[in-house]
């Protein structure tokens, strides 16, 4: 049974709002009298049944959703020129008949310059997020900040390549997915001025709302490729909260804050971790990782 709301159902006999709905009888029952507020509710569902997700998927008789990551949002016109609706196979004349469809299908779907754009960017989009293992979720993102920046015309005279890593450095800050602008940089065939140009463009241009990046969104990835311990983790945590309780954070890099508490919590509960490590792990170098040390310990007392 399902709680409809209050706008949508109201029982006429007690004026209660507790209507539910019984999809087995198809009827709207008062919760609280029991009146029969409706009967003979339409089934919206499918007209058949599944007792296994393989038979549901040979019963479907719809397509996937839109996906916005593919040029044609995930919805081209397929043509079989081997065989027919039935899998018998065609005859030779048909055959070719259908051969030649096909390739003027393929020529309409790309004739003008925004399709074959989204082409070539929705496949450097996928290449990339492959290599960056992100989520589909960020993708989606990446790939709408990519349209609407084609329809301001914000890619023409620009690279591709440089536009689409803007889009997935954006996306990967709007859903906090710790992903640095070198990390971006360091998978795509742009350079990082290039991109992080990009990327001021596609802010000022489109209005995006992006949060700031603050040091904890750093500090499981660091803790994770430089194998450090949970309760390391943990009192790294609590010590850039502190800072940040004490202003000890505004204007730094949050990804040399985030090592820096992960290397000072690791002295402090008697952890072996060098500064190598830690500055391999995030891909900084040593000298941000001791500057960094120094500041924390020095405001936050320490003693180290």
């Amino acid at each position: 049974m399902t709680y409809l709301s209050t706008v949508e159902a109201k029982c006429p006999e007690c004026g209660s709002a507790e209507v539910v709905m019984d999809r087995e009888t198809g009827e709207t029952v008062c919760g609280a009298c029991g009146l029969v507020v409706g009967e003979g509710m339409m089934d919206r569902g499918p007209d058949w049944r599944a007792s296994s997700q393989e038979e549901r998927d040979e019963k479907m008789r719809v397509g996937p959703p839109i996906d916005v990551t593919h040029y044609d949002k995930g919805l081209p016109t397929m043509i079989k020129v081997d065989e027919d609706a039935f899998g018998r196979p065609l005859s030779p004349e048909v055959r070719q008949q259908m051969w030649r469809l096909r390739r003027w299908n393929l020529r309409a779907r790309l004739h003008t310059s925004a399709s074959r754009n989204l082409s070539k960017a929705m496949a450097e989009l996928e290449l990339l997020s492959d290599k960056l293992s992100l989520p589909p979720f960020v993708r989606e993102t990446a790939a709408v900040i990519y349209r609407r920046a084609l329809g301001e015309n914000l890619v023409q005279g620009r690279s591709i390549a440089a536009i689409v890593a803007a889009s997935i450095f954006a996306a990967c800050r709007i859903h906090r997915t710790s992903k640095t602008l070198r990390e971006v940089a360091h998978v795509s065939t742009r350079r990082e001025k290039e991109i992080f140009r990009s990327y001021r463009l596609i802010l000022r241009s489109l209005g995006l709302d992006i949060p700031l990046d603050g040091p904890l969104d750093h500090v499981s990835k660091i803790a994770e490729r430089a194998g450090v311990s949970g309760e390391v983790q943990g009192l790294a945590v609590r010590i850039l909260q502190e800072a940040r309780e004490k202003r000890a954070v505004g204007g730094k890099d949050p990804t040399g804050l985030a090592a820096a508490a992960l290397y000072v919590a690791g002295l402090l509960r008697g952890e072996k971790m060098s500064q190598k490590d830690i500055a391999r792990a995030a891909d900084l170098t040593e000298v941000t990782i001791r500057n960094r040390k120094r500041e924390l310990t020095q405001k936050l007392h320490l003693g180290l």
